[in-house]
């Protein structure tokens, strides 16, 4: 996406004679990106940062699903921010087909690397890899207490750490990943291991000073688990 038509001209250009990109849409204007954006599933955007109405900046953190972004930009001083965004990588305009193709490999490596990921988590009982602070973390099911989700993130409390590893996932993603007779969805925020439930008070389920409710919606499901394996 880029707002100068000829820098779009370009770009476009470069993205059809690379055999391993295909092209989806282009775009000069972030409005017309967004309604693309809420129907088709893309994989890579190439994005340009300085745009009237609303900046390339500012567009990438309305963004929401597993699109990769590469910035474009005339200006290196947005590079950190970008970075900060996660994106895989920014083009320094102008840039040649050369300098393209080695960031569009980088973005094909990275996007490869985590779709082979997600594939081996759909097969596998035992463990979940989870993408954190610009790492890739193995969390064996056996080890989550619970999950709180946050919008556009989740939160996975595990056994003996301190703090939550926090992932970009909803939560609907997140629970069709997770075996069902492991796992509950007891809230609208929170899905929890019941392999690890100690207490239940009022149809809150208690992890040391944490409480979770159990809402409405889930209070039968939740509630015929419990009957299964009362005494």
């Amino acid at each position: 996406m880029d707002d100068e038509p000829l820098a779009l001209k370009l770009l476009s250009g470069y993205v059809r004679k690379t055999v391993f990109l295909s092209l989806l849409g282009e775009f000069d204007n972030p409005f017309s990106a967004m309604e693309f954006l809420e129907n088709n599933k893309v994989d890579l955007i190439f994005l340009d940062i300085q745009m009237p109405d609303l900046n390339g900046i500012e567009f990438a953190r309305t963004i929401t699903g597993n699109s990769k972004i590469i910035f474009t930009t005339a200006f290196e001083k947005y590079a950190l921010e970008g970075f900060r965004l996660e994106a895989i990588d920014y083009l320094l305009k102008p840039f040649s087909y050369e300098e393209f193709l080695v960031t569009a490999k980088k973005a094909k490596k990275q996007i490869t690397l985590e779709q082979q990921v997600a594939s081996t988590v759909e097969a596998n009982n035992e463990f979940l890899f989870l993408k954190s602070d610009y790492k890739i973390r193995r969390i064996n099911l056996g080890d989550i207490l619970y999950i709180e989700g946050l919008k556009d993130y989740v939160k996975v409390f595990v056994k003996n750490e301190p703090k939550p590893v926090l992932t970009i996932s909803s939560m609907k993603q997140i629970e069709a990943k997770l075996p069902s007779s492991q796992f509950m969805r007891v809230h609208r925020s929170f899905i929890v291991n019941l392999n690890r439930i100690e207490t239940i008070e009022r149809f809150r389920i208690v992890f040391g000073h944490v409480y979770i409710p159990v809402s409405d919606q889930y209070k039968e499901k939740f509630q015929e688990y419990v009957s299964r394996n009362f005494l």
